[in-house]
């Protein structure tokens, strides 16, 4: 069974295109302006935000594009979900972006006109993420989604997008690879988060081009088979970080002050020891929305298997 598409009003995608496409580019050009030429300046933290302000300008810019001279009537079996998609993925993005680029780095700048440039790039892209966000819901209205819920508005839709950021997140932090190639346990723990993350985007885009229905096993015991190995692996992940990076019996560091670069109040990143949280914190969330996920096939599964004749 497909998902009935309809066609948008042009008019509905003029509005949108006018009074959401054309500010969220703006609101992203004057960040990405604000901000750049100072590479030096920035820090692994600034040039993350900035990847993510680029990457959201150039998406938003195509997306605009393909609305405005139509180019969607073309491939509308895909493109009914993609907007709402990315939409989702950018909201989560331009945010996070403007919480950990006002943390970690604007904080320890001195007072200035660069600092007051970074303060206004960082609210300008909390700006963006509440027009992604209501870009969110405008889509739902514009495309007319009759029997079929659009993906990413259902339970393991808004779940696949959560666990696949919140990996992106912590890949952010573990390109300091000082976390953990000194050790094969931490090794283990990044293997898990690639591991996990590739079923979690193939199942989005198996969603987004409706292939889910052509695998040999039935989607929902295949969800509930890959996401009931994910979330052991995270469990391995979580234990093994927290002991290795925690604990001094494994060579970890349980003290904040017993990292240098944490004592260091000119840096312009996150020191070691904060990172090394941040990724504790993030695999612990991350697990638990893996467990939601889990309950939900589980669930799934278990109606499934009700609803089958039984025999006498």
């Amino acid at each position: 069974m497909s998902t009935r598409w309809t066609s948008p009003d042009p008019d509905v995608m003029a509005i949108m295109c006018l009074c959401l496409r054309l500010p969220q580019l703006f609101s992203m050009c004057v960040a990405i302006s604000l901000v750049a030429g100072r590479a030096t300046e920035r820090g692994a933290v600034g040039n993350w935000s900035m990847s993510i302000w680029c990457f959201c300008f150039a998406m938003t810019l195509m997306v605009f594009i393909v609305e405005f001279y139509g180019f969607h009537s073309h491939f509308p079996f895909f493109w009914f979900n993609f907007p709402v998609t990315y939409a989702c993925y950018a909201t989560l993005l331009c945010l996070s972006a403007s919480i950990i680029y006002s943390i970690t780095y604007v904080q320890f700048l001195p007072d200035g006109p660069y600092r007051d440039r970074v303060i206004a790039a960082s609210a300008f892209s909390c700006v963006a993420s509440v027009l992604y966000a209501i870009d969110v819901a405008c889509t739902w209205v514009a495309y007319g989604f009759k029997e079929i819920p659009c993906y990413v508005h259902t339970m393991p839709g808004l779940l696949k997008v959560l666990e696949t950021f919140v990996a992106y997140v912590i890949f952010a932090f573990i390109i300091n690879t000082s976390l953990y190639l000194h050790q094969p346990a931490l090794e283990w723990c990044v293997a898990v988060y690639s591991i996990c993350f590739i079923p979690a985007a193939l199942a989005i885009l198996l969603n987004l081009g409706e292939w889910e229905n052509r695998l040999p096993r039935p989607y929902p015991i295949f969800q509930l088979v890959l996401t009931l190995l994910s979330v052991l692996l995270y469990i391995s992940a979580l234990v093994l970080w927290l002991l290795y990076q925690f604990y001094e019996e494994f060579g970890g560091q349980p003290q904040r002050s017993s990292d240098g670069d944490c004592r260091d109040k000119l840096t312009y990143d996150m020191c070691t020891w904060d990172q090394r949280l941040a990724v504790a914190v993030l695999t612990a969330i991350n697990l638990l929305v893996y467990v939601a996920d889990l309950v939900y096939w589980a669930c799934q599964v278990s109606v499934g298997t009700e609803d089958q004749p039984r025999d006498s």
